[in-house]
């Protein structure tokens, strides 16, 4: 993590706003604290924002549309703050684009490895089938360009990836026609393990689906291997 990554914070509870900001400025990063969506647009037009850490429950527009729409404008890393217990939140806010997720009460300590994490694997890629030389990734007609993370259906349309779908996919281009379980799929693109409820690859995988067009009944790209994993069935092409 480079010297003074920036983190908006937004949730409406002034006091958490506030103990984010004192611990995280401890730890050596700038820190801007707002209360709601307008104030967070605000932020972002006039400031070079590194993450954001945005909470569900927000007055006006709640954090899970927020998100839907920062993920068709930025590709700004997002943690999300999820009350304790709600896999329906935790679910949601991965489909629409979250990058992780964090659930109340939680400690500065543990958002500050979170974030750490997160910056790490979206600047560096540091992970086993991310640190390829950069170029072009072409499978069943499809081209994913690993320099501007740009992919490409077979008709020439650009499909906007979140960050979690575009290392999901990267990382299954580059191991084709090869079974990944979702513990090795947490490690190479997250570098975490799974929890016993961990659905998040699960939920990748439907987007990811859902980006390539490929039915979930019965996909012919991303297949899912009972007892195996998922792999992409598909022969990869490497371009410079």
């Amino acid at each position: 993590m480079t010297t003074q990554d920036h983190i908006l914070v937004v949730d409406d509870d002034p006091e958490i706003r506030q103990l984010l900001k004192t611990y995280l400025e401890r730890n050596g990063l700038a820190v801007t604290g707002v209360g709601e969506g307008s104030a967070m647009w605000q932020v972002l037009e006039g400031t070079r924002i590194d993450l954001i850490v945005l909470d569900i429950m927000l007055p006006g527009v709640d954090g899970l549309e927020l998100c839907r729409q920062l993920r068709d404008r930025t590709r700004i890393p997002v943690i999300m703050l999820t009350a304790r217990g709600d896999e329906l939140d935790r679910v949601l806010g991965l489909e629409l684009g979250a990058d992780d997720y964090l659930a109340k009460p939680f400690s500065a300590r543990e958002l500050l490895a979170r974030i750490k994490v997160v910056l790490r694997r979206v600047r560096e890629q540091p992970y086993a089938g991310l640190d390829d030389a950069p170029g072009v990734l072409a499978f069943a007609g499809w081209t994913l360009d690993t320099r501007t993370q740009d992919l490409t259906s077979p008709k020439g349309v650009l499909v906007s990836l979140s960050q979690a779908e575009y290392r999901l996919l990267l990382v299954l281009a580059r191991h084709p026609n090869r079974a990944l379980t979702r513990d090795r799929l947490l490690d190479l693109t997250q570098g975490r393990e799974s929890g016993p409820f961990d659905r998040s690859i699960d939920v990748l995988i439907g987007r990811l689906r859902r980006r390539l067009g490929d039915d979930a009944k019965e996909p012919r790209l991303i297949k899912t291997l009972r007892g195996r994993g998922y792999l992409l069935a598909a022969q990869v092409e490497s371009r410079p």
